[in-house]
């Protein structure tokens, strides 16, 4: 990491659970996560592809979902130490995609279970509020099945993001701490959720970014991608190192 970009602040909070940063601090954020892009951009893009390739393994029914839930707390984990070496003026090499699976391995693969848990519970609850609506029209009669099938999606949709963004937000930073911080999983994702509850509006705007970014790595054909992905690693990275180093 260059030293123009050190990714510490001024403001802190002494808190475990993460400093509190300025809403600007996103951008340095992706500076910075395009900075360890740089050092070896070709390596990075092969890595990038593998994580693709991972996650669209895991649009698989089932046993794709299950494996990938496992494995990529292990694999980003492995991917951070990456970053982390880069950092430390140390080299990038393939490998380091598989770090995960030689360090705290047990921890980020309960990561991986707790946060399969969690998904699924947020899942029963939107089958059961879409079920009761489908159920509630049915009595209702043939007149009032529609409205209610519809209102009952839409509040299942609505209540399981509701669900959903504090459980990613335990997520994370988990497997960073896990790794860099030795922290047991549930001490992590505890750390991981109030890091990111602190920091709403630095990880709104990092999000409206992403979502621009993302729009334009789609234009050419979706080859953006092949630079984004690795730079949105890094940046996660660089956003760890700002909120916990």
């Amino acid at each position: 990491m260059s030293e123009s970009n050190p990714f510490l602040v001024d403001k802190s909070d002494g808190d475990e659970h993460g400093r509190v940063v300025d809403v600007g601090r996103p951008i340095e954020w992706l500076k910075g996560g395009w900075d360890l892009f740089a050092k070896n951009p070709g390596l990075w893009v092969g890595l990038g592809l593998a994580i693709m390739i991972v996650v669209l393994f895991g649009m698989i029914p089932m046993i794709g979902s299950l494996l990938v839930t496992f494995l990529m707390p292990i694999l980003g984990a492995g991917l951070l130490l990456g970053c982390k070496a880069l950092r430390d003026g140390g080299e990038l090499r393939f490998d380091h995609l598989f770090a995960g699976f030689q360090q705290n391995t047990g921890n980020l693969v309960m990561i991986g279970v707790l946060s399969l848990f969690g998904f699924l519970a947020i899942g029963v609850v939107t089958v059961v509020i879409v079920g009761g609506a489908a159920l509630s029209g049915v009595l209702m009669g043939d007149a009032g099945a529609l409205g209610t099938a519809l209102v009952g999606l839409m509040l299942a949709a609505l209540v399981g993001l509701a669900l959903s963004v504090p459980l990613s937000m335990a997520i994370w930073f988990a497997p960073a701490l896990v790794v860099f911080k030795n922290m047991l999983p549930i001490p992590a994702m505890k750390a991981s959720f109030f890091a990111c509850l602190k920091n709403t509006l630095p990880f709104l705007v990092y999000g409206l970014v992403v979502v621009v970014l993302a729009i334009v790595a789609s234009i050419p054909l979706g080859l953006g991608w092949l630079l984004l992905v690795p730079v949105l690693i890094c940046s996660h990275y660089t956003s760890y190192v700002d909120l916990f180093e």
